[in-house]
């Protein structure tokens, strides 16, 4: 394993070498196409995107390469349940492999695909993530685990539609604010069209049943929107409907409602061995962790005691073997890249590009709060959620956006560095 781990490694930086020396080598540029738009009339602009963000891709692979190996510790022990008896030991760590290799290409893609282009198509890639959202509901197409359909099966990858359809709201609200700034401060013509576009895709997510990834996807929304321009007086209208429209929810589902109580008290005999379950062994393998962890492989809790250790609970099996110092290192990782997204976020718009602006903060919400959610359903802190960790969870189409996300924050850096030198984007 630790021989694969390093070949991995060594073939993902030389990757990233050639890519280095090539059309930008000229000023120690990542060659980038700008494609045949304006700014492909001036000869000396092509291939001239450089300085790419070289922190936040080592902290990107930092998180990439330790949630690899905490996926094969979290599901080494898993072939030993019968449920999973017929896989190897690696087999869930191969193809969290080969999902970060499928995305570390789709994303080297992507980083060539200039900010005008999502922008001239950020409708038609809603259209189509609605699309798959309905597409996912139907018996013969979607596939069920655990009493949810939520993915669609590729073989070698199981694609989860609603983490599409979050790329896919970040790039459609963004585009919506740009069209929609003379009107901003009208309700009915620029938030009211946006929420029915918003509750629209919930439905679809409460039908599989997501109530996270709606969670996360209003939330972007919404946090678009404030940062477009909407006032506040909009803003804490919206915040309201949606506390009510969750509160709701919550009130209409007696197994939404059960999660609330053994959240309170997951200590209670009728929660421990209930919707408690979950918690409270996540609370048992951060506490057996304490300051140093029992070390990589240790953990107890991951021998069939946490349930979706190896996604969900990720963070509770990094909590036992690596301790609170594994634990808060995640947490400032996160941190920082949240934080140095938005930083570029607020660049674009300093530069007048809107779009790429809110498309950058977008995903920086995106990240930080599904991480934040994440994390405080691992600690004890927020209701039980099925959420994952970005780039770090197990997941095929998780890890594939997020890097796909990712690189289109790359690429606004880069085209922010271009504008900044005075060259075209």
């Amino acid at each position: 394993m630790t021989e694969m781990m390093s070949r991995f490694m060594s073939w993902a930086g030389t990757l990233l070498s050639r890519a280095g020396r090539l059309q930008g080598a000229t000023e120690g540029g990542l060659p980038v196409n700008l494609g045949s738009y304006d700014y492909a009339k001036n000869a000396s602009a092509q291939g001239k995107i450089q300085n790419i963000d070289q922190a936040m891709v080592w902290v990107v692979v930092t998180l990439l390469m330790f949630g690899m190996i905490m996926v094969y510790s979290a599901t080494i022990a898993m072939p030993d349940n019968p449920k999973f008896a017929k896989y190897s030991q690696t087999h869930f760590v191969m193809r969290h492999i080969i999902s970060m290799v499928i995305g570390f290409g789709v994303a080297l893609l992507v980083f060539q695909i200039p900010l005008e282009i999502w922008e001239k198509n950020a409708r038609p890639l809603f259209i189509v993530a609605l699309v798959l959202l309905a597409v996912v509901l139907l018996p013969f197409i979607g596939k069920g685990v655990n009493g949810a359909r939520r993915w669609i099966s590729f073989g070698v990858i199981n694609f989860q539609p609603s983490e599409f359809a979050k790329l896919a709201v970040i790039i459609y609200a963004s585009d919506y604010m740009v069209r929609k700034m003379e009107v901003k401060e009208r309700f009915f013509r620029a938030v009211l069209p946006m929420g029915a576009a918003v509750g629209l895709a919930g439905i679809f997510l409460l039908a599989e049943p997501d109530m996270g990834a709606f969670l996360v996807i209003a939330i972007i929304a919404m946090g678009i929107l404030f940062l477009g321009g909407v006032n506040a007086r909009m803003f804490f209208l919206i915040f309201a409907i949606l506390v009510f429209t969750f509160a709701m929810i919550i009130a209409a589902s007696p197994w939404r409602r059960e999660r609330i109580f053994a959240y309170l008290d997951p200590w209670d005999p009728t929660h421990t061995l209930g919707k408690g379950y979950q918690l409270s062994h996540s609370l048992i393998a951060i506490g057996r962790g304490e300051i140093f962890g029992v070390g990589l492989g240790g953990s107890v809790e991951k021998l069939h005691w946490l349930p979706e250790a190896h996604t969900d609970f990720l963070l509770a099996v990094i909590g036992e073997e690596f301790g609170l110092v594994g634990v808060v290192a995640v947490i400032g990782m996160f941190l920082w890249l949240s934080r140095r997204i938005m930083v570029i976020g607020r660049q674009a718009l300093a530069l007048d590009r809107t779009f790429a602006g809110l498309v950058a903060q977008g995903v920086g919400i995106w990240i930080g709060f599904q991480s934040f959610i994440n994390m405080g359903v691992n600690l004890g802190a927020l209701p039980t959620k099925g959420l994952t960790l970005p780039l770090m969870s197990y997941g095929g189409s998780a890890i594939l956006l997020n890097m796909v996300a990712i690189a289109i924050v790359l690429r606004i850096d880069a085209e922010n560095k271009q504008m900044m030198r005075g060259g075209r984007t």
